[in-house]
């Protein structure tokens, strides 16, 4: 028996068993634990991880439509701009042809004003012409009456016959000139 008494004794200093109350106390602390951690940490620290998951899939998804947005208004800019560089090639080219078409007009002004500055230079050259011709008619029969009244010997002072003298000697002339 005295191995059950020493058994007994060991039993109750043995660091490995422990006491009754001990386990009591401790199943009891775990339980309590356990319920602490299970109904109240558990749900909570559940919800932060979901809601932090929805913050960064929401993160996501925003950068996502902020990414498919902003590509959206890349290709408007780009197509604007395209359109804004085929409008300035068409506002080019219809400043080219207006520049034409006045450069025309104005060249065809210039021709015009110059026909009529020619024109009006022949007229004033005819007109000086004629001019020139009837003094020189005059100044010829003057001179012819004169010559015919010194040839003579008489005056020829008769102003009618003087002009009729004169106007079929230059008839004659003129004849002459145009027979040649």
């Amino acid at each position: 028996m005295n191995t059950a008494a020493t058994l007994l004794a060991a039993e109750g200093n043995n660091p490995l068993i422990p006491h009754a109350y001990e386990l009591v106390v401790g199943i009891f602390s775990f339980a309590v634990v356990l319920i602490v951690v299970g109904r109240i940490l558990t749900p909570r620290i559940q919800k932060t991880l979901a809601d932090r998951t929805d913050a960064i899939e929401g993160g996501i998804k925003k950068a996502e439509d902020a990414q498919a947005e902003a590509q959206s208004v890349l290709n408007q800019y780009r197509d604007k701009l395209q359109e804004a560089r085929q409008e300035a090639a068409r506002l080019r080219d219809e400043a080219r042809e207006q520049g034409a078409q006045i450069k025309a007009e104005f060249q065809e002004e210039a021709k015009a004003e110059a026909q009529r500055i020619i024109a009006a230079a022949h007229a004033q050259i005819e007109a000086d012409k004629q001019q020139a011709l009837t003094q020189l008619r005059a100044e010829i029969g003057r001179l012819s009456t004169d010559l015919a009244g010194r040839i003579v010997g008489e005056s020829l002072e008769d102003e009618a016959r003087q002009r009729r003298i004169v106007d079929r000697f230059l008839a004659e002339l003129e004849n002459d000139a145009a027979v040649r």
